[in-house]
């Protein structure tokens, strides 16, 4: 069975600065979709909060995620992520398998 590669990143966004955060990240969102080893990688917004986005990741294993981790536009939007951030940026990372049910 094959395990793959789960990550949680947290973003807590400056309200005054959350339109900017959403135009920068499209372009990482998109060529990391395209990346060779990503299952999926979708930005979801915090039901309770506001100015709280969660990037989930779903990678084929921790070879994929280590290149994606050194990608171009991954090291260009983490240079600018903390020009949007109100907090550390908050990442988890699990290893998961699909139930067969």
């Amino acid at each position: 069975m094959t395990t793959m590669i789960i990550i949680h990143a947290k973003f807590h966004i400056n309200p005054a600065k959350q339109d900017a955060f959403l135009k920068e990240i499209q372009p990482l969102i998109a060529a990391s979709k395209a990346e060779n080893g990503n299952i999926s990688y979708s930005l979801q917004k915090d039901t309770e909060n506001e100015n709280v986005f969660t990037m989930v990741e779903v990678w084929q294993d921790l070879q994929a995620v280590a290149s994606h981790n050194s990608s171009e536009h991954f090291t260009a939007f983490v240079s600018k992520a903390k020009d949007f951030l109100t907090a550390p940026l908050d990442v988890k990372s699990f290893e998961g398998q699909p139930l067969k049910l």
